[in-house]
């Protein structure tokens, strides 16, 4: 099968639009609580809950994980302090790009001290004895099960809301329930005043995505009587990974997630559940079986991490400097290549944006992708190749950044027409210059 062939076989309405969404509606709950099984069940090995799951399905359901009581209790806690953090500290006002049908969507910056109260807090408490960390591996897999069946109740709620009682105009009702469910319904749906994309993706899922590495980083130190340094440069990474985010929260406001998805199963759930869940498997997995690297190694590694990490946020820095300039600066020294494209919204309004097609940028159109997952490769090498595991979120980030370059591509070629046509042919490469 030809590579245009598979695209527009993956592109087919009721394949992408009710088959695919079903599964992964019916099929992803299940497969995140397979991770923590997988690892504290049946020996970190992926092909070996597979096996059991073939022969003996009814002791996999046994040793699947439930929801309770005080999982329920953690999950709140956390999603106020979270909330509160978002609410009462204190960061500027960042207005949005305008949404398709000319609304401004507003959120407030101060992810960065949010990050930095949330890290300390965790080491000082961990270190102090206040707090257990390991409690929170030994007993994940009951905030998982918990988490997963709140995200559920809430995508359901979330599609009524948007079809009953939307925000603002940037909602829609497809008559699809599967699409309605899995894509959601509203843009930018609210509560309280807080945009509930930044409360969900930014605050309770990378966050949270910070705090699980902590907590397994400490539940390996309990267990074998310290910290691998394996360990130590993956949870590194990843926090360097995270801390780069939230300094760059404003730019992820203007990515795909936030602008063109719509809050439901896949971003909703997605953040609650997949992020702490897939997300964190290298770390899952080394928490109960240490790797130790050689000093060569770890350098190579971290080195790996680190550049990829400087590559990532001078791609973002350097659009975002280009844009907030309107194209009155340099890009690698040189006055930036731009494109200068026109495009309407909803409400029958005429605008004006400006692609840049230089730098790091005239090297792919989603060249931003390439060190995302090189990131995720350097965080996942220090667990081995014992099993394949941990290299799960590899293998789906892969998928999915090449999934969302396709559907970027297909937006902004709607979106922009001829003018897209002109910045494709100056940057034919998607991900990989010379290569895709």
């Amino acid at each position: 099968m030809t590579v245009s062939l598979a695209k527009r076989v993956y592109a087919h309405p009721v394949l992408r639009g009710t088959i695919i969404p079903a599964l992964l509606l019916l099929l992803s709950p299940p497969f995140t609580l397979l991770t923590i099984t997988t690892c504290q069940t049946y020996g970190g090995d992926l092909l070996a809950t597979a096996r059991v799951a073939l022969a003996a399905p009814n002791a996999l359901l046994a040793a699947l994980p439930r929801p309770s009581w005080w999982a329920a209790g953690i999950l709140a806690v956390y999603t106020a302090v979270q909330y509160a953090l978002l609410v009462l500290l204190p960061g500027r006002r960042f207005v949005a790009q305008l949404t398709p049908m000319g609304n401004r969507p507003t959120y407030r910056l101060n992810g960065v001290a949010a990050f930095v109260i949330n890290v300390v807090a965790v080491v000082v408490a961990g270190r102090a004895g206040l707090l257990h960390p390991g409690v929170v591996y030994d007993r994940y897999g009951e905030l998982l099960a918990t988490i997963n069946l709140i995200a559920c109740v809430a995508v359901v709620a979330l599609y009524f809301k948007g079809r009953y009682a939307p925000q603002n105009t940037d909602s829609t009702v497809s008559g699809n329930l599967v699409w309605d469910l899995y894509w959601g319904t509203e843009l930018h749906p609210e509560l309280g005043g807080v945009s509930l994309k930044q409360l969900v993706n930014c605050r309770l899922g990378m966050m949270a995505w910070a705090d699980v590495v902590l907590c397994f980083s400490f539940a390996q130190a309990e267990r074998h009587g310290g910290l691998s340094n394996g360990m130590a440069v993956s949870a590194a990474i990843q926090l360097l990974y995270i801390a780069k985010f939230f300094v760059w929260e404003a730019g992820y406001f203007n990515s795909i997630d936030i602008t063109h998805d719509r809050f439901g199963f896949l971003i909703c759930w997605g953040c609650l559940c997949w992020v702490p869940s897939v997300y964190t498997l290298p770390s899952m997995y080394m928490a109960s079986r240490p790797v130790h690297l050689s000093a060569a190694g770890a350098l190579g590694v971290l080195a790996l991490g680190v550049v990829s990490v400087a590559a990532n946020y001078d791609a973002d820095r350097q659009r975002q400097r280009v844009r907030a300039t309107n194209g009155a600066t340099t890009v690698w020294g040189k006055p930036p290549v731009l494109v200068h494209a026109k495009y309407v919204t909803g409400d029958g309004r005429h605008h004006n944006n400006i692609l840049l097609a230089s730098g790091w940028w005239g090297q792919a159109r989603h060249v931003n992708y390439l060190s995302e997952i090189m990131l995720a490769l350097a965080w996942t090498l220090p667990a081995g190749f014992d099993h394949i595991t941990p290299y799960v979120y590899v293998c789906f980030l892969t998928v999915l950044l090449v999934d969302r370059a396709e559907r970027d591509d297909l937006r902004c070629r709607a979106k922009y027409g001829p003018y897209w046509s002109d910045y494709c042919a100056r940057v034919p490469y998607s991900i990989i210059p010379y290569v895709y």
